[in-house]
């Protein structure tokens, strides 16, 4: 009898578990499960070399993959394709790469980008800019994309510049936002820098689904509009993602090490209108060499990837939080040991059960030099099991 009671309880408490929401330390173990180039540089397209990769499922549960496609340099200036992959089976199998934008031969061709997905209407946005460093052209332009079928087909770009003015803005790199929680559930929020001089973390948003876009919270360097000194504040690229409580966490480029070598994050507690110093921190566990890096929260849990090295672009990371980010597991998964660059991540969210266990990671990958190839990675947040 006393047998069967503690059967019964066994069986109670794996039931609580298992509905429970939130995970213990024990539980998460990442393990990079497959991995693919997606993109070889110099070996595709009559495409010089690939860089800054996007990631992001569609409302259809589609990924897309995107990347700038640098024609002839590997420069950040000069003339681009935007270029794209799709996979309908979670990454398992991917379609040819298209190019779905061509800036043709400007001098100062498109700088890639943030990708939001509309949940409520489908819809998948892609936010760019053209001219950017000004360089031989001007002004500088925000650009957006957007496709309506799961990525099959793409609008003509139309230019934002006219809705949010002239001012060089880099989006991302990296994933916008669709609100999930008040305060301003439904907004759309893209979040991105400045030039050097003119530096800092810029926010644009929508409350009609992309329709009419506006300017909200702005970060700005110090000194602001004039040329920067080693260790003077400069907050560059970043990567935005919506706390459970409706907060929006930005992490963010540190590129002139202000502080630390490491990253800064700030907190917006208003939908996306302002960034106040209040909510600034520097997070020393997360070692930087000054890069675009990923961030993404997923049921309570945070995680990030970036070249956890304080100098070089090498040894890309896998870091998780179960504090929300106030500290961070004292294990890491190392991805790739060699050089390594830009990265993004995404999930899948939904009842699955299968879909709850895996992230997915894209980043620039190289044997000498970190733009070699763009690599995609499956991780298994539970040890493959």
């Amino acid at each position: 009898m006393e047998a069967e009671k503690l059967l019964l309880l066994a069986g109670l408490c794996f039931l609580l578990f298992a509905v429970t929401p939130g995970v213990s330390s024990a539980q998460i173990d990442p393990l990079v499960y497959e991995e693919q180039l997606l993109w070889v540089s110099g070996a595709q397209g009559h495409v010089n070399t690939y860089r800054i990769p996007l990631l992001t499922f569609t409302t259809k549960g589609s990924l897309l993959a995107f990347a700038e496609a640098r024609k002839s340099t590997a420069s950040d200036i000069g003339a681009k394709f935007i270029a794209m992959r799709r996979s309908t089976d979670k990454g398992a199998t991917w379609s040819p790469t298209t190019f779905i934008v061509d800036d043709v031969t400007e001098p100062d061709g498109l700088n890639l980008g943030s990708v939001v997905v509309d949940e409520k209407v489908g819809s998948v946005i892609l936010i760019y800019t053209i001219c950017f460093h000004l360089y031989h052209c001007g002004p500088s332009s925000t650009m957006m994309v957007a496709s309506q079928d799961d990525g099959l087909t793409w609008s003509t770009p139309r230019n934002l510049s006219v809705q949010l003015g002239v001012q060089s803005f880099a989006p991302g790199p990296g994933f916008g936002i669709q609100k999930r929680y008040s305060p301003a559930k439904g907004r759309l929020v893209v979040c991105g820098h400045g030039t050097l001089e003119g530096d800092g973390v810029f926010c644009i948003l929508s409350d009609d689904h992309g329709r009419h876009w506006y300017n909200g919270a702005a970060l700005k360097s110090i000194p602001y509009n004039q040329k920067k000194k080693a260790q003077d504040f400069n907050p560059d690229e970043c990567q935005p993602f919506e706390m459970m409580d409706g907060s929006i966490v930005i992490n963010v480029r540190n590129q002139n090490n202000y502080h630390c070598r490491c990253r800064v994050v700030v907190r917006s507690r208003d939908g996306g209108l302002s960034l106040p110093i209040d909510d600034l921190s520097f997070d020393y566990t997360l070692v930087d060499p000054a890069v675009a890096a990923g961030a993404m929260q997923k049921e309570g849990v945070l995680f990030f990837t970036n070249p956890a090295n304080e100098q070089h672009r090498v040894n890309l990371t896998l870091r998780w939080s179960l504090t929300n980010g106030t500290s961070w597991e004292n294990k890491a998964v190392q991805i790739w040991a060699g050089p390594s660059g830009y990265s993004s991540m995404t999930s899948l969210d939904s009842d699955s059960a299968e879909d709850r266990k895996y992230i997915f990671v894209i980043y620039e990958k190289g044997h000498i030099n970190y733009d070699e190839t763009i690599s995609f990675a499956k991780i298994h947040l539970y040890g493959g099991l």
